[in-house]
């Protein structure tokens, strides 16, 4: 088996036809059809990927979410959504959702999705155990962010962008190359999403500070250097 994957969905069609793809993708897969059941499965077992409705009847998957994270339980979660608005994506992935899917989408996205995200859990546990820049100290296995000794709290994807401007500190990486790294997108779309998320890395890591680490390549994308 590839992976144990935990299902949470109630739409039985598309429950259906994703347990059936994944099987065939060589992944194991619980199914769980309500939020409630759903979350008492995610926290007592061990799993590599949840795949996370959000519509669901007893709890919805956004309150699922946050008692996952509540619990620290860090297994990576993508949120299937039917809603494309982008501060309700915003919304999920604040709460600690690695990625996400908008209903409806094709079955080979969603795999390139997991197979991403499996490839950065198995990163963390390589050989690089820890980055630092001035004073901004990244601990992979502990997944603890410090500056000047301050501990900085980030969310998964905050953390996920953050490593991957370290991994090619100096280099000026694209919207579109941080949104296919980071979010596994196959296009070029939603980059303001990194923006979005540049700003928020941006008031963790820099506000306050009198030497500022990520830096914009106007017109081309963003960059984390150590200062001259």
């Amino acid at each position: 088996m590839r992976g144990r994957i935990l299902l949470i969905e109630d739409e039985e069609k598309i429950a259906r036809v994703l347990e059936l793809e994944l099987q065939h993708e060589q992944y194991e897969t619980v199914r769980s059809s309500d939020g409630q059941s759903g979350l008492e499965l995610a926290l007592a077992e061990s799993w590599d990927i949840i795949l996370l409705d959000v519509m669901l009847p007893q709890m919805d998957g956004l309150e699922v979410l946050r008692h996952i994270r509540d619990k620290n339980c860090k297994v990576p979660v993508i949120l299937l959504t039917a809603r494309d608005d982008i501060k309700d994506k915003v919304i999920g992935l604040d709460l600690g959702a690695n990625d996400y899917v908008t209903k409806p989408f094709a079955i080979e996205e969603l795999l390139a999705r997991i197979r991403r995200l499996l490839r950065v859990s198995k990163d963390r546990t390589g050989k690089v155990e820890s980055y630092e820049l001035d004073g901004l100290n990244v601990d992979c296995k502990a997944r603890r962010v410090t500056r000047d000794n301050n501990l900085i709290e980030l969310t998964p994807t905050e953390y996920d962008l953050l490593l991957y401007l370290l991994r090619n500190a100096g280099n000026v990486m694209t919207r579109e190359q941080i949104l296919s790294e980071v979010w596994g997108y196959e296009f070029a779309g939603d980059t303001n999403l990194v923006d979005v998320y540049i700003r928020y890395l941006r008031q963790k890591i820099d506000k306050g500070y009198k030497i500022k680490l990520i830096h914009t390549s106007r017109g081309v994308g963003y960059f984390i250097r150590e200062p001259d």
